[in-house]
């Protein structure tokens, strides 16, 4: 049977006895998102995905094109090449701003708004700032592409400053301080300390880069919250015989463009403030003007709808969802794709007049990098693996994770480069914001 036509992005609802396929909207091209089109593919359905990007990105590696460990092409795909085998998908290039529930319409600020059948928002989330004074302005997120090529621009940026000017060295230009001891914190803590031992000492030979700094901070009382005790004291043990200053039970009180102000009355001076402290939902949940709880996220039941408006749907890091304890899913990425797919499903049993299923998270464990030949993985059955194998485990599962043949073969080709000798990606200056001023560490943000 020939498959019907896409609807027009802006066609309203047919009229009263024409009857067409119905639509589902996807709200982000995050692993959510990409994972609700994708287990709709076969489904009698009308699929149209929207995102202000054009592209999917691989969140767990971001860090790396922070620090120089990959380009930007390696962990990011088109959408539109992605799905460009999947006969009821559509694109839309757009920012959505807020939905009309009562008239199921999806709100852009590009324009006409767009109608819904099924809605699945997966907007993903955004950096949480704490209200901490400061921070968000003179410190670093790391959420998305521009995020990373900012911060891997600002990095080599303050070591060509000290070059030239090694005084600044003593006024924090080469201390580089991150907040948030989670897997992003420790990630990038880890990769930073070799790219200025390995990669960097070849790069400026004038230069004492040894006299850089990467000082960790983490509020609680040990890093990597979740893990089991030994793979904590483990992560911690490597960090610090790499050179990493870690800081635990330290709270940041306030930030300026050349300090860290810890409670307690500790200082740091820093031109350098990487932020992996915690997320919050997406701004979107904000405009929904529903229900939400922690971290903004929006409430849902146990099928991951609105209460309210059965045919949307929450799912990701935007969803407030509870395990039967009670207690919230974490917003990792396992979770975001399994609720995806669940949302996804859902709708396709509603259409054939089947009830829901309420959403059971499925833990496949947890896993870490903390640098060269050492990584944690901690397994749904509470046992653990650390060090060398911990790692090739690692390498490989996001290697495989990877959406794309290009992208894996990329990465695999960039590790196995990386690894043998010693070297790193693109080490490129791309700043779209003005640079920091070498002097002040001042600079303008968007």
């Amino acid at each position: 049977m020939e498959t019907p036509p896409i609807r027009s992005v802006d066609a309203a609802p047919a009229a009263d006895g024409m009857k067409p396929r119905p639509r589902v909207v996807v709200v982000g091209t995050g692993h959510a998102g990409l994972e609700a089109v994708k287990a709709l593919r076969k489904a009698p359905m009308d699929v149209l995905l929207i995102d202000r990007n054009n592209y999917h990105k691989f969140q767990p590696l971001l860090y790396q094109v922070g620090t120089s460990g990959l380009p930007p092409g390696d962990i990011t795909q088109p959408a539109r090449h992605i799905f460009q085998g999947q006969e009821n998908f559509d694109f839309l290039l757009g920012k959505v701003v807020g939905v009309d529930f009562d008239k199921k319409q999806v709100l852009l600020n590009t324009g006409r708004p767009v109608w819904y059948d099924y809605l699945i928002l997966a907007a993903g989330a955004s950096t949480n700032y704490f209200g901490v004074e400061g921070a968000k302005r003179y410190s670093f997120p790391l959420k998305n592409v521009p995020d990373a090529i900012n911060l891997r621009s600002h990095v080599i940026g303050r070591f060509e400053a000290a070059n030239r000017h090694p005084g600044l060295i003593e006024k924090g230009v080469l201390t580089f301080a991150i907040v948030g001891g989670g897997a992003t914190g420790v990630e990038t803590a880890g990769a930073l300390v070799e790219l200025f031992d390995r990669v960097f000492e070849r790069d400026f030979p004038g230069l004492d880069v040894h006299r850089a700094r990467v000082v960790l901070i983490e509020m609680g009382n040990a890093l990597m919250a979740g893990y089991k005790p030994d793979l904590r004291a483990y992560t911690e043990k490597v960090l610090k015989k790499r050179g990493v200053e870690v800081r635990l039970n330290s709270a940041v009180e306030r930030v300026t463009p050349k300090a860290v102000y810890l409670k307690g009355g500790e200082v740091i001076e820093t031109h350098t403030l990487i932020w992996a402290a915690g997320v919050r939902a997406n701004p979107l949940a904000d405009e929904l003007h529903v229900e939400q709880t922690s971290g903004y996220r929006v409430v849902v039941d146990e099928h991951l709808r609105l209460p309210d408006y059965p045919e949307v749907f929450v799912a990701g890091d935007m969803s407030g969802a509870m395990d039967p304890e009670g207690e919230r899913y974490p917003q990792v990425a396992q979770v975001a794709i399994q609720q995806g797919i669940h949302a996804a499903e859902t709708i396709v049993r509603t259409e054939r007049g089947l009830p829901p299923e309420p959403f059971r998270y499925r833990d496949l464990g947890m896993m870490a990098t903390i640098g060269r030949n050492a990584a944690i993985v901690q397994f749904p059955s509470g046992r653990g693996l650390k060090g060398f194998i911990a790692w090739l485990a690692w390498a490989v599962l996001h290697v495989v994770k990877l959406t794309g043949f290009r992208n894996r073969l990329g990465v695999l080709l960039n590790w196995t480069y990386s690894y043998f000798t010693y070297d790193r990606g693109p080490r490129l200056i791309l700043t779209t914001f003005p640079e920091t001023d070498e002097i002040t560490g001042e600079r303008q943000r968007d």
